[in-house]
């Protein structure tokens, strides 16, 4: 038995989210490979593969932040370490304090240089937690570093860009995947009561546009008991629909956009 006719706006809606990253991601890619070919020679710096001389230029450009740090961390280990380690002299030394923003996945929030900087930053350092993001490092707006493919298939390179058009599309992208995190406590929340095959279910069904009663007698629940699992996952969610609920839980990893 088939929803509704939402179903299908479901997942047009779900795939459009998922499309859009993607393109984002392509278009960073695409401009880094263009400017490297066609800006000027200190617009774009390609850095040594050797992570000990990308943890002395995230340490560099860290401690000239004036304004605000953003970084996206994918992974944990040496490389969320490096950053960590210089957001925390940047904002808890003696001298002004500066905002720092970390974007991080399930496993760079584990990483304890992280959840230490954010516990001892305090309110100048806020933290977020999302499924997938590109590294990235953002500075005052003006400078960032990034891994990227030259070409699809490529080999990795960081990149340190002064470029002003490019940073800025850079910050633009943080910005939209900054918007679309949740607290750690929130990520905990859904770890816990959200990611079990009952929830999983439900999160199927307000994906794909049914009614109550269709979805309570799938999931083999009474509608009382469906309608109020439905109200704390939206709840969990910070939704104000079920449709919102469904699309919610694409962008969180909850569900794929193909479910």
């Amino acid at each position: 038995m088939t929803g509704p006719s939402k179903a299908s706006d479901s997942s047009r809606t779900a795939d459009s989210v998922e499309e859009a990253l993607l393109q984002a991601r392509e278009l960073i890619e695409s401009t880094v490979n263009l400017h490297r070919r066609t800006a000027a020679r200190n617009s774009i710096v390609t850095l040594e593969r050797d992570e000990a001389v990308v943890a002395n230029a995230v340490e560099v450009l860290i401690s000239q932040a004036r304004h605000g740090v953003s970084a996206a961390l994918p992974e944990g280990g040496d490389r969320a370490k490096a950053v960590g380690a210089a957001v925390g002299r940047l904002t808890t030394g003696g001298r002004k304090r500066i905002p720092a923003r970390l974007l991080c996945t399930p496993e760079s929030l584990g990483e304890s240089a992280v959840r230490t900087v954010a516990e001892r930053g305090g309110a100048h350092v806020q933290l977020r937690v999302t499924e997938a993001v590109a590294e990235t490092l953002i500075v005052d707006g003006r400078v960032a570093m990034v891994r990227s493919r030259l070409e699809r298939g490529g080999e990795e390179v960081v990149s340190v860009i002064e470029d002003p058009a490019l940073v800025r599309a850079l910050d633009l992208l943080f910005a939209g995947a900054w918007g679309g995190a949740v607290q750690p406590a929130e990520h905990e929340w859904i770890s816990e009561r959200l990611r079990t095959e009952s929830a999983r279910r439900i999160l199927e069904r307000l994906c794909q546009g049914y009614t109550d009663d269709v979805a309570a007698r799938e999931v083999e629940v009474s509608l009382r008991t469906y309608r109020r699992h439905v109200a704390e996952i939206m709840r969990g969610l910070g939704a104000s629909s079920r449709f919102q609920a469904g699309v919610r839980a694409v962008e969180l990893g909850l569900l794929s956009s193909n479910d």
